[in-house]
Parts: structure tokens; C-alpha cells; sequence
């Protein structure tokens, strides 16, 4: 009889534990359970100094951030969500300066975003975000540019994916 009892229990347990179970995300998104599509348009670049990369690298960054993040598929118009965009500031100034020269530079990136929710209109927002990247005044930014761009806009990318579907 005892034997029998532990295998109720345990018959009984098994389904119970497994109905139980707990999903955790190190992403931590907020997004609508109908939500299915999202639509990101190419950043318009209107920086006065323009970088020829720039909008195709942050696009492309956001655009693989939201299909690697989230179960969000990418369409061309019309998504559940909206996310646009402009570059509005590209810049380089001196940050540092040494006996009678610049010694470090700062490679500055502006954006603006406008994103909509249409299952949730008080998550819509408007919003600029603005990071940089120093270096040595004894390189070029030509030849620091490209690694440079990339890693602002990776931190952009995550700042506009937190401030958009993030749940922090």
C-alpha cells in the first residue's frame, strides 16, 4: 500500500510541476500579446556632416535587434508597431586638449525616433538619443570611422529597443 501511494502522489505531482513551470527572458520586452509585425523604415540621415554608412548600419542593426529579440516578424508597411527614424547629428570635436593640439576626439551620433504602438497608444513616443565614442587625436576619423560607427550604434540600437518594447 505504500508503494501505491507514492505513485499517486506521484502521478498527481508530475502534472502539477509540469503545468508550473517558469519561462525567464534576459531580454526583458513588453510587447502586446496580439502584436505580431513590426515595421522599421530606413533612418533618413539629415546629420549635416554625412557618414554614407550610417543609415544602412543602424537600420540594419535595429532591424536584427527586433528579429533576434522578440517574435516580432519585420514587414515592409503597416506592422503593429512602427519604429522611424532620422540621423540628425554626426559630428567630430576635440575633447582633450595637450600642450598645443587636440590629444583626444569625440565622434558624436544623434538620432531621432518616432515609434508607434497601435495596441497601445501611451507607448508611443518621440525621442532623441545622442551617444559617442572617444579616440586618439593621432588617428583620422577615417581610419577609426567604421569600428567607431558601429559601436555607437550598437549602443543606440539597444538604448531604442529598451526604450520602445523594453520591460526594465
Amino acid at each position: 500500500m505504500n508503494n501505491r501511494y507514492k505513485l499517486v502522489v506521484l502521478g498527481l505531482l508530475i502534472p502539477f510541476l509540469w503545468s508550473c513551470r517558469m519561462s525567464y527572458s534576459f531580454v526583458g520586452v513588453d510587447i502586446h500579446p496580439d502584436a505580431q509585425t513590426i515595421t522599421i523604415k530606413q533612418f533618413q540621415n539629415n546629420a549635416p556632416l554625412v557618414n554614407l554608412q550610417l543609415s544602412n548600419e543602424l537600420t540594419t542593426q535595429l532591424r536584427d535587434k527586433f528579429r533576434s529579440s522578440t517574435k516580432l516578424s519585420l514587414v515592409d508597411s503597416r506592422g503593429d508597431l512602427f519604429l522611424e527614424g532620422e540621423i540628425t547629428g554626426y559630428s567630430v570635436s576635440s575633447v582633450a586638449v595637450g600642450a598645443d593640439r587636440a590629444t583626444m576626439n569625440r565622434l558624436t551620433i544623434t538620432v531621432r525616433i518616432n515609434f508607434e504602438n497601435k495596441f497601445d497608444e501611451k507607448k508611443n513616443k518621440n525621442q532623441t538619443f545622442s551617444r559617442y565614442l572617444d579616440f586618439d587625436a593621432t588617428q583620422t576619423l577615417q581610419q577609426v570611422q567604421d569600428n567607431l560607427v558601429n559601436q555607437i550604434c550598437t549602443v543606440l540600437v539597444d538604448e531604442i529597443f529598451t526604450a520602445t518594447v523594453g520591460d526594465w
